[in-house]
């Protein structure tokens, strides 16, 4: 006689714990872009509409909670760049995606709690940059096998200036260039495309080379 297996019971998070956990996130996102890393969980938990108690029940540390933030950025960007790419097939059209939604999301005013404020090699990081990476790498790629895109360019020049066109540093006050950012993107992309009507100075950078500058 076979003795029967007892079934364990998978708990899965409540909606309500769900929406709780997106909203402490979004605020922190906001809070983060205007006040920088050191912005007091207290305050983040007021914006969000919760409990002191329900922030530290989702994220026991601080860096726990930058690390999710700058992870749920990197995730939404890709994503916004694989449903341009689905809806179009336009190699093209997912890198402007991908370029305007990163300015939406403020990734630049994130990009230095990446170095400064965490474990740079906590695997949740590495594995949103690496798909981060990899599929605008690719995207390229194709954009250059379809004649879109000048050759000249890397993955790095991209980031370099979506971080330096997108938004001011976190903390700054001069939020009022926001009005100019999906302007001057745009000049950035259309300075992208093939043919190219100069010759860069230098090579292609890498990311490679923006983790060792």
């Amino acid at each position: 006689m076979q003795t029967a297996i007892p079934v364990q019971k998978v708990t899965r998070p409540r909606a309500d714990a769900l929406r709780n956990r997106e909203r402490i996130v979004t605020a922190a996102r906001e809070m983060f872009v205007e006040f920088g890393p050191e912005v007091p969980l207290d305050e983040i938990a007021r914006r969000a509409g919760v409990g002191n108690a329900t922030v530290y029940r989702n994220f026991p540390d601080r860096d726990a909670l930058v690390r999710e933030v700058v992870c749920s950025v990197m995730d939404r960007t890709s994503e916004a760049a694989e449903s341009a790419l689905a809806e179009t097939g336009d190699a093209f059209e997912a890198l402007s995606r991908f370029v305007h939604v990163a300015a939406d999301e403020r990734i630049s005013a994130l990009c230095p709690m990446m170095s400064s404020t965490f474990d740079q090699h906590h695997p949740d990081l590495e594995a949103a940059r690496e798909r981060v990476e990899q599929l605008i790498g690719e995207i390229m790629d194709r954009a250059k096998a379809a004649g879109q895109l000048r050759t000249d360019v890397g993955v790095g020049d991209v980031m370099v200036v979506v971080s330096q066109l997108s938004r001011p540093p976190a903390g700054s006050a001069c939020m009022n260039i926001d009005r100019f950012v999906h302007r001057h993107l745009q000049l950035f992309l259309d300075g992208l495309r093939a043919p190219a009507r100069s010759e860069l100075p230098g090579k292609p950078a890498t990311m490679e080379d923006l983790r060792r500058s």
